[in-house]
């Protein structure tokens, strides 16, 4: 399927501009300071787009309508955790992290349990960063090679260099000020997609109304309280755990609050990044409610190789180039890599942070001159892209990346919010009792992770809970053991 020329001038307009546009930072004077934080001076309106820009990716963009098309609208039930989890956000952790002033997210959990805890998130982080990046680098490629016959390989090799470029020579200043505008086409993009949509429909945008609630597509899942199924309860909790740790203990999200200029502007940039991540996503999955109307409506528009219940996560770019004016088309696909950008562009920035801050100063070269802190950025900065770039096209041919995805995240970062919240919580938590508690919620979620995978539907040893609530019994294994071995351990000393 060849993209028409006004099409391909937009996409690679907009490419070549957001790279040139990001790279143009290079010019300012910048300090390691400059390129981990901005210099502590940037907008609050523009670092709350970036954090809206990096809760949504590519992955996102592809999988929230393809979700909302196949069934009902079971998965935002995770947004509506987002506000719990941003408010608890504002009052805790961004007061933590400004009163810390490192800008490692890990710092603090050397001041709680030792080196050790520090080095081990650290490293998970970095491990998560990676499988991020790669899935994120390979779902963009997929749908571009099913509809246009576009090399996997080669839309891989060519995003990731285009995000390096403008990472390295731009540094957080200009992650923050790409993103902002990649969340704005983003956002507009879909509104304009959704009205072109109902529009479309023979009898009226009300048609879609009346087909969705014919087939139940509104629905938020089941309020039963069964612990294998994706419940609305088994989501709400999912939806809270991640993010609680997204911010409470990620990288990309602590870098953003010392980026702001005070700490009122912290908060009202937490706010304004999460909460916007609500109407939108809700967006997402109205546009796969009305195209699954749409071709419901009009069916012969849809051919029969996309009807498939595996096909659900392309009819949305299906629609993009059939479905679409010259030009919005475009757009619309400026706005896929745009949603994949952000994510990887934040993610290589806050990584090359870690490997300089905890690792690299810590072990090997306490007193770094600033120069040499650049040098350190640069270079991590082309590790973690390169690698990223390897591992996504590592991923051509795995049966399903997302599901790889999932595995791989819930294994390197699970452990992570546990160890976190026993030390924010807990009082007097001995640190090898919380080293405990971590060994054994990462055995618990390596086994639920990978049981299901590994063993045959029945298994003897086989997990029996649904996969997303992983997260929540690792880190409530990994509390409650540090906690409760702890309060034993302080009340046989204090007898």
């Amino acid at each position: 399927m060849n993209l028409p020329i006004i099409d391909l001038v937009v996409f690679l307009s907009y490419m070549l501009a957001i790279v040139l546009f990001g790279a143009s930072f290079y010019f300012k004077k910048r300090s390691s300071e400059d390129f981990i934080t901005g210099g502590g001076k940037l907008p609050s309106w523009a670092i709350g787009m970036s954090i809206f820009a990096t809760f949504v990716s590519s992955i996102s963009f592809l999988a929230l309508p393809g979700n909302a098309y196949l069934s009902n609208w079971n998965g935002f039930v995770f947004s509506l955790s987002i506000p719990i989890a941003a408010i608890l956000a504002v009052k805790f952790f961004v007061p933590l992290y400004r009163g810390i002033k490192s800008p490692s997210a890990y710092y603090y959990l050397e001041t709680r349990f030792g080196a050790w805890a520090r080095t081990y998130a650290s490293i998970c982080y970095l491990l998560t960063q990676l499988a991020r990046m790669g899935a994120i680098m390979y779902l963009l490629a997929l749908p571009m090679n099913v509809l246009f016959g576009w090399s996997i390989p080669v839309i891989i090799v060519i995003t990731g260099i285009s995000v390096l470029i403008y990472a390295i020579m731009g540094g957080f200043e200009a992650v923050i000020w790409t993103d902002a505008i990649q969340g704005i086409i983003l956002i507009s993009g879909a509104v304009a997609c959704l009205g072109i949509i109902f529009f479309s429909m023979p009898e009226g945008p009300g048609q879609v109304f009346a087909i969705a609630s014919a087939h139940n597509k509104f629905s938020l899942g089941s309020f039963g309280f069964s612990f294998s199924e994706a419940t609305f309860w088994v989501i709400l909790i999912y939806g809270l755990f991640i993010n609680l740790q997204n911010f409470g203990v990620d990288q990309n999200y602590v870098q953003r609050y010392l980026s702001a200029k005070t700490d009122k502007e912290a908060v009202k940039s937490t706010l304004l990044g999460s909460l916007l991540y609500v109407p939108v996503s809700l967006l997402f999955f109205f546009i796969g409610t009305a195209l699954f109307a749409y071709y419901q409506a009009l069916p012969d528009l849809l051919p029969v190789e996309f009807r498939g219940s595996e096909q659900a996560d392309k009819v949305f770019p299906y629609f993009i180039v059939n479905g679409l004016p010259v030009g919005m088309t475009g757009l619309l696909i400026a706005s896929i890599f745009a949603a994949g950008m952000s994510t990887i562009s934040t993610s290589i920035n806050s990584s090359a942070t870690i490997i300089l801050t905890d690792h690299f100063k810590k072990y090997l070269s306490p007193d770094l001159p600033e120069k040499a802190e650049m040098k350190v950025l640069v270079i991590a900065s082309l590790v973690m892209g390169f690698l990223s770039i390897v591992i996504a096209i590592a991923f051509n041919g795995v049966t399903s990346a997302l599901d790889a995805w999932w595995a791989l995240s819930a294994i390197f970062s699970g452990g992570i919010l546990g160890l976190f919240l026993l030390g924010f919580i807990g009082k007097n938590i001995r640190q090898k009792y919380a080293a405990i508690g971590v060994v054994l919620g990462v055995l618990l979620i390596g086994w639920m992770s990978l049981s299901p995978v590994i063993l045959e539907e029945g298994a003897t040893f086989r997990s029996p809970f649904h996969a997303n609530l992983t997260i929540v019994f690792g880190t409530l294994v990994i509390f409650l053991v540090g906690f409760l071995l702890s309060a034993l351990a302080n009340r046989k000393k204090a007898r």
